[in-house]
Parts: C-alpha cells; sequence; structure tokens
C-alpha cells in the first residue's frame, strides 16, 4: 500500500539532514522516535521536510545525536530558528547579566547550597552560561542558578571536578576546590 504524497517540503533540507544522521546512527525511525519522546510519524514529518520541529525538539534531537556546536547551529539555521535564537540569546545574555550581579550580592551573604536535577549549557564568544534547574511538581522546570565563565575557567572547572568525581569513586576525601582556587 503507497501513502499518499505528503506535500510541500519547506524544511526539505532539514529533513535530509536529520535522516543522514538518524541513517549513521544505524536507528530506525521508532527508536529516535522513542529517545525524543514523538510519534514516529511526526519525525517522518521532520525527515521529509515537511514540518519543522520546535525548539525545545530540535534540541532533543541535536542532544541525542550528541552533536557539536557547529552541526547543531547548522540545523538551527534550516530550521530558521537563527534570528530568533540569537535575539533570544542576547536577552538571556542580558537577563544574565542582571541575574549575575543580584547572584553575587546573594552569595556574599548566603552560603546556603542549592539542589538541581537538572543544567542546560549555552555558548557564545565570550564563555558558557550553566543555568542549573529544578523540576517542581507540575513537572515544569525552574532554574534556580545560572553561572557564567570563560571557556578557559570552565576548563579548570573540568578539570577539577574530573579530579573530586574521581577521589569520591575510589574513596578518598578532599576539599579541591579551595575558595580563589580557580581563576
Amino acid at each position: 500500500m503507497s501513502q499518499p504524497p505528503i506535500g510541500p517540503k519547506p524544511y526539505e533540507e532539514l529533513g535530509e539532514h536529520l535522516k543522514n544522521l538518524r541513517q549513521t546512527n544505524k536507528e530506525s525511525l521508532a527508536e529516535v522516535s522513542g529517545a525524543v519522546e514523538i510519534e514516529e510519524n511526526i519525525l517522518a514529518r521532520y525527515e521529509a521536510g515537511v514540518d519543522r520541529p520546535d525548539e525545545e525538539m530540535l534540541n532533543l534531537l541535536i542532544s541525542h545525536y550528541r552533536l557539536k556546536d557547529g552541526h547543531a547551529n547548522k540545523l538551527w539555521e534550516l530550521a530558521g530558528y537563527t534570528t530568533e535564537r540569537l535575539q533570544e540569546e542576547s536577552i538571556i545574555i542580558e537577563e544574565a547579566m542582571a541575574a549575575a550581579k543580584q547572584l553575587i550580592m546573594v552569595l556574599a551573604t548566603d552560603g546556603r547550597t542549592i539542589y538541581t536535577d537538572g543544567v542546560s549549557i549555552d555558548c557564545n564568544k565570550s564563555g558558557l552560561q550553566i543555568t542549573f534547574t529544578q523540576s517542581t511538581a507540575q513537572n515544569k522546570v525552574m532554574p534556580v542558578s545560572r553561572l557564567g565563565m570563560s571557556y578557559d575557567q570552565a576548563e579548570e572547572v573540568m578539570k577539577a571536578l574530573g579530579i573530586a568525581l574521581t577521589y569520591a569513586k575510589f574513596g578518598q576525601s578532599q576539599n579541591l576546590l579551595p575558595p580563589g582556587s580557580v581563576k
């Protein structure tokens, strides 16, 4: 039984990239749709270029395929989100800068630990912005803390985290990050 024609394909190039990613990873439509929790026919429409995934779904697909920045940005452009995303990122950066000023004041007087169950990382020319999130009872995600740093500082933090995790894994306890040690 043949399928009826799908119709116009305004996102054909995006669809080809998504299909190529799936095939390169040797995954079926069912496997990828299950991994990102959408209907198989919706993923097929994305791959056919008929529909584009919303920004959240595109992020899930980018994450599922473990794409690096260049390839991820290409998908964003093909989906037509580039201009919208740049405007949103500029607003997010402005908000983060304002929040960072407030956060510094809070950190100076408040030493409590904030626990999170999620994290997202946005990159730009200057460095990264890490947003720690917490799920709420209504299954919503709420940012609880934002942190910005240069790429050099991020590498130092990654090294320190690697050492801390190694010590934790093998039962050695040590305070690895005294205040002011990461520049």
